[in-house]
């Protein structure tokens, strides 16, 4: 482990750049930890039974916060649909969420009533699983509402929600469709299966198919396939078995057994011969991909070839990014992984060519580091590296009890084994260049998919496309009856302990900085963030991107360290190193195990003091932040935030432009005058906090922070924002952002506000959460589960440290889009004009905000970033114990007013992002004015 760690520690040569800072920080020590070491004694405890119905339960007891995860598997996915029925579990999977017989209202109506976290649904080729994060108080409720969905769901389905859900997901589909690259996914099915594989298709399925789905069809698809004995049960957290297994037997038992689910035969596919295409897309740069079907997750090859992939492009020291990345600099991001199902999987491999370059250079280089790597293997350190990340990750993905939850229900209904987790942490530890060498070459020596994706107009004939045709009623309407079980009612919901956070403790270094401290003995690890007081907000004006950049540049060298030596050090810690801004702050986070805190904490220091700002360096940075604003006007989110952000705040407002910035400014950034000027400016201790969550004491952690930072000086002028540059009146309007060939349409909608982040805005954000913050909210309600014209909408507040804006975002289908505007509009002034919030609604807000507490705080993650919230916002370190006491003060009245007060939806600015031709029509008769202007 020495030598592989002294062999990545590549030093710059002196006088290529001046060094930024202080001294770099004493030579870190050899880490302690193997991978091996790492996942010694990492165990899911748990115990078993199954009922007479068939339905296997598991129940992990884990008492560290007062909540229980609940996990239902089913053992159906897209793989088990026939043909002419593609899309199925997935309808299903929203279905689900409808009502049953005997709680026939939106699922999300108790569960947030509840206070449930971690709540939703999901469907892969293999399993449609569901689950949520409920207070202990709330668990039998919780079964209740699940075993009443498994066993009396049909009464509850009728034509209007098969409709409804029905448009919903045609256009969850038209939304993953619009982004760029959207397409790749089922060039990829059609290329690598045959038309009737069972793994041939998207989950998403076809428009055809879903059109065609009638009652029957639904009622068949579930009677088949959700019965107690192809599903499983997980509990975890505040719970056991004495508990939980009264309970199970109460509400699952009675539900009767469904037809057992016979295995689904699974050829599996090899190309002939090398296949090459190439597919057109709206998109800013080229982009390569390689794809070959490999084994799923049980067999042997399946952990070697998931070390290949993060070798080739998993790590931030692999193959691909070292040669096409940082050495030649033909490629401007590069990754590789292993798309891991159940019964077959994607060894995918992509790379991003930089502009400028031709992309058949791209692919031969692409093409013969592969092939160099299944001829000679990876080297030993690669490897190991390898393995201590897989180790770290699954130890932090276990924090949770929904992790937990989730990990062992995967185990049992996959693998027939609920520790197979365990199975795979050691053999990545048991790994060997031989051996990954070995699946490799068996592998990869197939014929490969090659795919190439250059911009250009889209394909004219994608399904997805027809977005003037109306979701029909389904052919053939059910006459069939089904009958009605009634069940006792849902019992009360218990009582629900008071959330248990951990005390904020805080202290300085002998420089000035304050160190914020909260202790979490769940894990053996700590958490440290270098907040400092600079974010977007900082940039120069005549440089937006400034901070973008900077930050970007962080982990690319210092003065003792190159990019590669920074890659290659994190991964043999097994830590982890973030840098990035948010509009009002610049943050660099460390994750790192405690056994190895000492020589992490040299590093982050390092990483954050004594940047090199190579010229090499700044101008391979510079090149990925223009290709990432060039792709940022191809997307539709990030194409209204541009427009959106100066026509609300104005261009020279610190909060006037989005975050990476003007693509003239950064292309005309320098070394010094910029980026070490910024570095200087805002990287000083007066602008810096140190906040830690540790299972460490803090007397322990703040020596080994003084021996890092406290010696840390600034020099020079300090930095400073201005927020007194006035706001531009409000001109209502509608920007119409011409992106041709779009099948949904975009709309943003925004106004500033009167009111800061730093305010007392609790009534100001239930009052929004009513409206638009939630599932239930009114809009969302209105366009979505009503209207059947959107995925998800929503309204937020932004809450930055000045004036705050109210957002609304609503991603329709394009022929609806100036009809959903009117919705929009006619939903809010309904509020502020009459339609306050109601009793229930007041209720569902109180009740889910103070009971999701235990849930919302259950890992160290989550109590690092709500200390730094707290303190952005100016508010006490004991902000969330006190919220209980103020959210049960707030009444109707209060929430009204604010709102009424605030926000008023005459002074927006809309920005829609869509096809012109069939869109502007159809903003005709809103009394707006319409603005079209072409797509960046």
């Amino acid at each position: 482990m020495k030598a592989m760690f002294v062999a990545g520690l590549v030093v710059l040569q002196l006088g290529a750049a001046p060094a930024i800072g202080a001294a770099p920080p004493q030579e870190p020590s050899a880490p302690v930890a193997s991978a091996r070491e790492i996942v010694a004694g990492v165990k899911i405890p748990y115990q078993s039974f199954t009922l007479d119905n068939g339905l296997r339960v598991l129940v992990h007891t884990d008492r560290k916060a007062p909540v229980v995860a609940v996990s239902v598997w089913y053992n159906v996915g897209s793989k088990h649909e026939p043909k002419g029925e593609s899309g199925f579990a997935h309808l299903f999977e929203h279905l689900m969420f409808g009502g049953s017989e005997n709680a026939d209202a939106s699922f999300f109506e108790p569960m947030q009533q509840l206070g449930a976290t971690n709540l939703n649904g999901t469907t892969s080729y293999d399993r449609t699983n569901y689950y949520e994060t409920v207070p202990t108080g709330a668990l039998e409720k919780t079964l209740y509402l699940e075993s009443d969905r498994m066993g009396h769901l049909l009464g509850a389905i009728t034509q209007a929600k098969l409709d409804n859900q029905r448009g919903v997901v045609q256009n969850e589909k038209r939304q993953r469709d619009n982004q760029p690259y959207g397409l790749v996914q089922y060039a990829q099915a059609a290329a690598l299966f045959p038309a009737d594989h069972p793994y041939g298709h998207p989950p998403i399925g076809s428009m055809a198919d879903l059109d065609a789905a009638s009652l029957d069809d639904v009622h068949g698809w579930f009677r088949q396939h959700y019965g107690p004995n192809n599903a499983v049960l997980v509990l975890a957290g505040d719970i056991d078995l004495a508990t939980a297994k009264p309970l199970v037997e109460r509400y699952f038992g009675p539900i009767k057994r469904g037809p057992d689910s016979s295995p689904i035969a699974v050829a599996f596919p090899t190309l002939p011969a090398r296949k090459d295409e190439t597919l057109q897309d709206r998109v800013a740069t080229t982009r390569l991909y390689r794809t070959w079907v490999v084994p799923g997750l049980n067999d042997p090859d399946a952990v070697p070839l998931a070390i290949g992939a993060s070798v080739l492009g998993g790590l931030a020291s692999s193959r691909l990014d070292n040669v096409l990345v940082r050495d030649e600099k033909l490629a401007v991001s590069v990754s590789a992984g292993l798309q891991t199902f159940a019964q077959v999987s994607l060894f995918a491999v992509s790379a991003h060519v930089k502009p400028g370059v031709d992309p058949a250079v791209v692919a031969r280089r692409l093409d013969a580091i592969i092939a160099d790597l299944i001829a000679e293997g990876p080297t030993a350190g690669e490897v190991d590296r390898v393995a201590i990340q897989n180790a770290v990750d699954t130890i932090k993905s276990l924090e949770s009890v929904g992790g937990k939850a989730g990990t062992l229900a995967e185990g049992l209904l996959y693998s027939n084994d609920p520790d197979h987790y365990a199975q795979d942490l050691d053999a990545y530890a048991a790994a060997t260049p031989a051996t990954v060498k070995a699946a490799l070459g068996q592998w990869l020596s197939r014929p490969v998919y090659a795919l190439t994706v250059t911009p250009g107009a889209r394909p004219a004939d994608r399904e997805a496309q027809a977005v003037t045709k109306a979701s029909k009623p389904a052919s053939a309407v059910s006459q069939t009856q089904v009958p009605v079980v009634k069940r006792a009612p849902a019992p009360a919901v218990g009582e629900i302990a008071d959330l248990t956070v951990p005390p904020v403790t805080r202290a300085r270094l002998s420089n000035g900085i304050e160190v914020v401290y909260a202790q979490r003995r769940a894990l053996p690890t700590t958490q440290v963030a270098l907040s400092l007081d600079a974010g977007y907000a900082a940039d120069p004006k005549a440089k937006r991107g400034t901070a973008a950049l900077t930050t970007a540049l962080l982990q690319e060298g210092t003065t003792t360290l190159s990019s590669l030596g920074i890659a290659e050090r994190q991964e043999t810690l097994g830590a982890s190193i973030t840098a990035g801004s948010s509009m009002d702050r610049t943050r660099i986070t460390l994750s790192a195990l405690t056994a190895n805190l000492g020589p992490s904490l040299d590093l982050f220091a390092d990483v954050a003091l004594h940047p090199a700002f190579a010229p090499n360096e700044v101008d391979r940075g510079r090149t990925q932040m223009l290709a990432r604003i060039a792709e940022e006007k191809t997307e539709p989110g990030t194409i209204a935030a541009r427009y959106l952000a100066p026509a609300l705040y104005g261009r020279d407002h610190p909060y006037g432009m989005p975050g990476t910035g003007d693509a003239q400014a950064v292309a005309t950034m320098t070394r010094d005058d910029d980026l070490a000027e910024f570095h200087r400016a805002w990287f000083r201790p007066e602008k810096a906090k140190l906040f830690v969550v540790s299972d460490l004491p803090l007397a322990t952690l703040q020596p080994l922070l003084e021996a890092r930072f406290g010696t840390w000086n600034g020099t020079g002028p300090a930095g400073t924002k201005r927020f007194d540059i006035p706001t531009p009146a409000p001109r209502p309007r509608i920007v119409l952002v011409d992106r041709k060939d779009s099948p949904q349409s975009l709309i943003t909608a925004a106004v500033v506000l009167a009111v800061k982040g730093t305010d007392d805005t609790l009534a100001l954000e239930s009052a929004a959460e009513v409206v638009g913050g939630s599932f239930l909210s009114r809009i969302n309600m209105d366009l979505r589960e009503e209207k059947g014209w959107s995925y998800g909408v929503w309204a937020e507040l932004e809450q930055v440290r000045d004036r705050m804006t109210y957002t609304i975002s609503a991603p329709v289908q394009a022929d609806k889009t100036g009809a959903a505007i009117a919705a929009l509009l006619a939903d809010h002034q309904a509020f502020l004009t009459g339609k306050g919030v109601t009793a229930e609604e007041l209720e569902r807000t109180r009740s889910g905000m103070i009971r999701a507490l235990p849930g919302a705080f259950e890992t160290a993650g989550a109590v690092l970033g709500a200390m730094q919230e707290n303190d952005r916002l100016g508010r006490p370190d004991d902000y969330y114990q006190q919220l209980p006491t103020r959210v049960r003060a707030l009444d109707p009245e209060r929430l009204d007013a604010a709102m009424r007060g605030t926000v008023d939806p005459a002074r927006m600015t809309w920005v829609v992002v869509g096809d012109a031709a069939s869109v502007q029509p159809q903003l005709e008769s809103l009394a707006l004015p319409v603005e079209v202007v072409a797509a960046p």
